[in-house]
């Protein structure tokens, strides 16, 4: 991956955050990387290098800056929007897969050849798939280390090294630290057993009052909550369950974990970033958005608008599905009845649903196989409908349709298409708040259309998908700012 030297000279002399995350710069003389917004003196010229990656970095032998921890920036926004394969590749590698896996699950993911997809990645990010887990991994490493009171022998494994001595090797490479190190400079106080605290960095602008405020009018009892200005959910994780609380902060997310397993910690922090978007460059968003004067006013008022997104696919396709021509609220009342009938399902007694607002009551939304064996008396709804559901979540528990973040989203597409009951809407709707497609426009939207009459905008569907081409490629953004001003 080619980086222009003089362009990111200048960021990194203007110390802008807008590209922590895009690349890395390496300082030859003290075999330190940092990230462009480093509050360090500005180097020389001439004792500078730049890398598209982390992993790029410590591959070329330098070490993390203690200054600006280069590790915990920002995603590059590419691999959170783009539909290739390095991209599908970089959000499988940041859920875990290739520690779960190894490098031939995530080729065999993909479809290619290990050498190829080396090949593939080295090209565009400086490193293998081997080398970008590894420095994933450290990370993990890291954040167990100062965070909680675990074992170093148990977050060696917990964070998906071989074994000890590779994880005492790995974090002094990359960090010039041991982890008793580490350790010993933590701030006092011991950790609740399985709490994971952290920050999740952000680019600025957040607009987080819209993404609260959209979850709030969707949560599910026993599920997820908006309470106290933070959004707490229950997490279904590669090893086990979890849950977490999110609460917006200036420039960063303040994050607190419960794992049944701290294995899970990886993967819980991707899906905790692609449900709030935190990984989206705002200011190239609202720099296209904000140029068309329709919304020109909404995007200077409101900046920093993300499209709130899932952390399960399949429980965004089942809400997609109920919420077909039904109100909200409708189809809140729905989903809460089917989840009353899983908890009788999975427990084999009536279990009411938890009532309270509080993280340690919540659990993730039921899986594929439970949906698909419960009676008909469980749905409440027509029978097409019904029969809709049955055949989604069917198709997901037998492993013919993938809706994560990772899967192929022109396959998903028309996967979801096939399905009977399942039209452009819906599998529109799960392409971008389930997938993470930036560019998803829904023309046929009555909030959509009712957000573009209060614009002054076309408010047919047919004018105004033509007219939503000018908004390529961010039209789900503009979607949600459709939604906002209806």
């Amino acid at each position: 991956m080619e980086l222009d030297f003089e362009r990111c000279y200048r960021a990194v002399d203007s110390r802008d955050q807008r590209f922590d995350g895009w690349f890395y710069t390496a300082v030859k003389t003290t075999g330190i990387y940092c990230r462009p917004s480093c509050p360090a003196v500005t180097p020389k010229r001439e004792n500078v290098a730049f890398h598209p990656s982390a992993a790029a970095a410590q591959r070329a032998g330098f070490r993390a800056c203690r200054r600006c921890r280069p590790d915990a920036a920002p995603g590059s926004p590419e691999w959170d929007t783009r539909a290739d394969t390095v991209g599908r590749a970089m959000r499988l590698i940041g859920d875990g897969i290739v520690d779960r896996e190894g490098v031939p699950g995530l080729a065999g993911r993909l479809g290619y050849t290990e050498r190829h997809l080396n090949r593939m990645l080295t090209a565009e990010l400086g490193a293998g798939p081997l080398a970008l887990a590894r420095a994933q991994r450290a990370q993990t490493a890291r954040i167990l280390v100062e965070t909680t009171d675990l074992g170093l022998a148990e977050i060696a494994f917990a964070a998906g090294f071989g074994s000890v001595r590779q994880f005492n090797d790995t974090m002094l490479e990359v960090y010039a630290r041991s982890p008793s190190q580490m350790r010993e400079k933590r701030p006092a106080g011991r950790a609740e057993a399985g709490v994971v605290n952290l920050r999740l960095a952000y680019r600025p602008p957040l607009h987080a009052e819209s993404l609260l405020t959209f979850f709030a009018g969707r949560t599910l009892p026993g599920v997820d909550a908006v309470t106290d200005g933070a959004y707490r959910r229950g997490l279904n994780l590669p090893h086990g369950a979890g849950t977490v609380s999110l609460r917006p902060g200036d420039r960063v997310v303040h994050a607190t974990l419960r794992l049944d397993d701290v294995r899970d910690l990886a993967p819980a922090v991707a899906r905790c970033r692609r449900l709030f978007d935190l990984d989206a460059d705002p200011v190239a968003v609202d720099g296209l958005l904000g140029g068309d004067p329709a919304l020109a006013a909404a995007v200077e008022a409101e900046p920093g608008v993300r499209v709130p997104r899932a952390v399960d696919g399949f429980e965004m396709a089942v809400r997609a599905v109920v919420g077909q021509q039904v109100s909200v609220a409708g189809a809140r009342t729905t989903l809460g009845r089917m989840l009353r009938a899983a908890a009788v399902a999975v427990s084999g007694e009536p279990t009411p649903i938890p009532q309270t607002d509080t993280t340690a009551d919540l659990a993730g939304f039921p899986s594929a196989d439970v949906i698909a064996a419960l009676p008909d008396t469980a749905f409440g709804m027509p029978t097409a409908r019904r029969s809709t559901i049955r055949a989604l979540a069917e198709a997901v528990a037998a492993g013919k349709l993938d809706l994560d973040p990772t899967a192929d989203r022109a396959e998903t597409v028309a996967r979801l298409t096939e399905l009977p009951g399942i039209g452009p809407w819906t599998a529109g709707y799960v392409a971008m708040r389930a997938i993470g497609d930036p560019d998803v426009f829904l023309p046929t939207d009555l909030a959509a259309r009712r957000g573009a009459e209060a614009l002054g905008l076309p408010a047919t569907a047919k004018t105004l998908s033509s007219y939503a081409e000018r908004w390529r490629p961010w039209r789900s953004y503009a979607l949600i700012r459709l939604w906002r001003a209806a």
